[in-house]
């Protein structure tokens, strides 16, 4: 028996962009589970936010720090967007994503590495807790290196040099002019962060997303009610346009709006005279995945539960 509330209904509405009640119905049909009431809603063409089932749930900044032939991201999360335009804490974050280059993306060598004053990294955010009042957490690292190349960076949405809502990192590899690969980069790194590819191949992508993906396209398809060998060809091209929006290389180019990344990676290699390829890329968004309840607007939506007190299963 699973028993649906307010809040539940707010954080899945908060992740497809469908109506109270079609979450509610959702979270219904499938037992209070998540990640299948975002398929259902998806199934029934109720979800307006198919791809992006992580919308932004809580506050802080990602930090970025780019040096030699590598570059390191840190997402430290805050309560409040008070906190995170705070000095203390950017400069807090800054420092952080520094130590976090120098330990190759490891958090827990990063928490307990020490600061300027001879605290550790973890000491000098209780402190910060303690004196601000409000839970604060580093909550991932990540490394990103090339073999033969640059690592390019960007932020989204800054708040001071190397710090943003949204930190990419892309490594481009190529014995070609270091600036002018760093200037390109720079731009692949723009588009990343805008499109949010999910990985870099369609072999890249988890073989759980692919599935996924092709179950709900299968049932979406079935609804036409067409023979099975032209629901054959619709899921095709279905997941044709799945990968074409999901994987980098397949994603058209942001800064042109016509070119794919596959396709300026070939022309970036034709006019420098050797070979251009994106090893390795990584975005941080701040509160990908973490849920924060409005209480604001989960009373308004336990409205909508509160007149079915029984356990709804």
């Amino acid at each position: 028996m699973t028993t649906i509330t307010g809040p539940m209904v707010k954080a899945l509405r908060d992740k497809t962009g469908a109506g109270m009640m079609d979450c509610k119905a959702a979270l219904t049909e499938t037992a209070g589970d998540m990640e299948s009431a975002i398929d259902w809603l998806r199934k029934k063409g109720l979800s307006k936010a198919a791809k992006k089932a992580g919308r932004v749930a809580a506050e802080g900044l990602i930090g970025v720090a780019v040096g030699g032939d590598a570059g390191a991201l840190v997402e430290v999360n805050a309560e409040t967007d008070f906190v995170a335009r705070n000095d203390q804490f950017k400069d807090f974050v800054k420092k952080t994503a520094d130590i976090a280059l120098k330990e190759a993306g490891d958090l827990d060598k990063l928490l307990a590495k020490p600061m300027d004053d001879g605290a550790t990294v973890q000491q000098t955010l209780t402190g910060m807790v303690a004196k601000i009042g409000e839970n604060m957490s580093v909550r991932r690292a990540v490394m990103l290196g090339v073999s033969e190349g640059v690592v390019a960076s960007y932020v989204h949405n800054a708040a001071a040099a190397e710090l943003g809502k949204i930190g990419v990192l892309v490594a481009v590899k190529s014995s070609a002019d270091k600036a002018k690969l760093a200037a390109l980069g720079k731009q692949l790194a723009m588009h990343i962060a805008a499109a949010a590819p999910l990985a870099l191949t369609p072999e890249h992508l988890s073989k759980d997303v692919v599935e996924r993906e092709r179950a709900v396209q299968s049932d979406i398809a079935r609804q036409s009610g067409k023979p099975e060998n032209v629901i054959e060809k619709m899921l095709e091209g279905r997941m044709r346009k799945f990968y074409e929006e999901s994987v980098l290389l397949s994603q058209t180019f942001v800064i042109d709006g016509e070119t794919t990344i596959a396709k300026v990676l070939e022309k970036a290699s034709k006019d420098l005279g050797t070979k251009v390829e994106i090893e390795g890329f990584v975005r941080f968004q701040v509160g990908e995945g973490i849920e924060k309840v409005d209480s604001d607007f989960a009373d308004e939506v336990s409205k909508l539960t509160k007149k079915d007190d029984e356990p709804t299963s």
